[in-house]
């Protein structure tokens, strides 16, 4: 039976801690506040995570405490041009949550998803000032054992005139080790 928005993904290792689902439309709101309270995001609108939690819930993660209470979400979709590959849009965790390897684990949850038993590889962009993203894709690479290759991205001249957004680096991990 295919996992479906709302149920819930086993973590053994901290199953009684942080409870893994897919997103449900209800999520947006947490979502776009967490986003929004992280002081490290691009904030979207919220019209966007309603999007994510509706349109990509299938390949999105959302991580609750023991109270139901959303700390953690990873926000990710396939490329139409590019079956083989997720996208992850934005990782994000609850400030009292991080340093715990929260965001690695919404990670693997995220490949264990059925809508990604045919990923080959997993794609984001990443500042060159976002130390903490960049630790975190090579961890996952080194934990998938796969490769992980740095190329251009978004050049900061994609972004409007009015923002000082740094270039964005694409970060591509795979392909994967096929699973026996």
């Amino acid at each position: 039976m295919a996992v479906q928005p709302g149920d819930t993904l086993r973590d053994t290792a901290t199953e009684t801690a942080v409870r893994f689902r897919q997103p449900e439309v209800a999520d947006a709101a947490s979502i776009w506040c967490l986003v929004r309270e992280s002081g490290a995001l691009d904030v979207n609108s919220q019209y966007a995570y309603l999007l994510i939690c509706d349109h990509f819930a299938r390949t999105s993660v959302v991580a609750c405490d023991a109270q139901n209470r959303l700390i953690a979400f990873v926000a990710a979709y396939s490329p139409p041009h590019k079956s083989d590959t997720v996208f992850v849009w934005q990782v994000g965790v609850s400030a009292a949550w991080r340093k715990q390897g929260l965001a690695k684990r919404l990670l693997h949850q995220l490949l264990q998803l059925p809508a990604c038993k045919d990923t080959n590889f997993l794609e984001a962009t990443v500042t060159p000032s976002n130390v903490a993203s960049r630790r975190l894709f090579a961890a996952l690479a080194r934990d998938v054992q796969a490769e992980l290759n740095i190329s251009a991205g978004y050049e900061a001249c994609h972004f409007s005139t009015e923002s000082s957004h740094e270039a964005e680096e694409l970060f591509r991990i795979g392909p994967f080790q096929t699973q026996s």
